[in-house]
């Protein structure tokens, strides 16, 4: 089972609390460089978590800010951790660099709320729907590959058994129960997961009907993650075929917020969703 402890979340706590520290010390990006005589742009993509530093870097760069001895030891703890491998990088190739920061955001998250228009969200594919989706998604993988691509999807899946399992809130357009991906049988078996996940305690899957008209995200799918670190606000996950973009700005993300609030509020309930998914069933039985 994948462990719920993400490096990626640790190194953008880090990330934060240096940025902090050197505001603290009321020290500019440009001043630390030439102090450590490293490039301003090691600097920025430290304090942006878009590398993993090494503790000895942030103990020169908390030595600048003025912190030194036991007052240092916390952050030094965050700066080794943050180095840990994630279970998902025994995949290799099978995950993207692009998407291996959603991976890890996503192994930490307390909350994912997500609004999807053509498929069923990873997180609650089954194997044959994800094997199925990868065939038609990627043109010339190998079924090699794409079989490694669907282990670590159900990897992922994993936490949603555990102990302490993320709340889980899903808004499917009606596309998504209604085209079939690989056989009647492959979709059966997907609608009839998706019930199941719909009765999970902390699980809550809407439908939004064609009838629901023009709504908010027509335009694309987007992910809401939130974690209960203290200093790891709420992120917008947003992919495309060959990439991926992670929003923090607070404006963009109450953006989405809302444009999630809407689908729901535009949704069926959970019980008429749950219906619908059941009549979808049968109607492939």
């Amino acid at each position: 089972m994948a462990p719920t402890s993400s490096p990626t979340v640790k190194r953008r706590r880090l990330a934060a609390e240096l940025r902090q520290r050197r505001l603290e010390a009321k020290l500019t990006i440009e001043q630390v460089a030439e102090r450590l005589e490293w490039s301003p742009g090691k600097i920025s993509k430290i304090e942006n978590a878009r590398v993993s530093v090494l503790p000895r870097d942030v103990r020169h760069l908390l030595r600048e800010y003025g912190i030194e001895g036991d007052e240092a030891e916390p952050l030094l703890a965050i700066a080794r951790e943050s180095r840990q491998r994630g279970w998902w990088q025994q995949y290799g190739d099978a995950i993207p660099p692009w998407f291996n920061t959603y991976v890890g955001l996503e192994a930490d998250a307390s909350t994912i709320y997500s609004y999807q228009g053509e498929y069923v969200p990873g997180l609650l594919q089954t194997s044959a729907y994800a094997t199925a989706a990868n065939r038609s998604a990627l043109m010339t993988a190998t079924e090699e590959e794409i079989e490694q691509v669907v282990k670590v999807r159900m990897e992922r899946q994993s936490r949603l058994a555990g102990n302490e399992p993320p709340q889980l809130w899903m808004v499917l357009n009606e596309a998504v129960i209604r085209r079939i991906v690989g056989d009647r049988a492959t979709m059966h078996e997907q609608l009839t997961k998706l019930v199941e996940a719909s009765e999970r305690p902390r699980a809550t899957i809407q439908i939004l009907p064609f009838s629901a008209g023009a709504h908010p995200a027509m335009d694309s799918a987007f992910h809401l993650l939130g974690f209960d670190e203290p200093s790891a606000d709420e992120i917008v996950y947003i992919e495309y075929p060959t990439g991926s973009i992670i929003l923090e700005n607070h404006e963009e993300v109450a953006r989405y917020r809302l444009s999630f609030d809407h689908l729901r509020a535009q949704s069926l309930s959970a019980d008429e969703s749950r219906r619908m998914l059941n009549r979808a069933a049968e109607d492939l039985a």
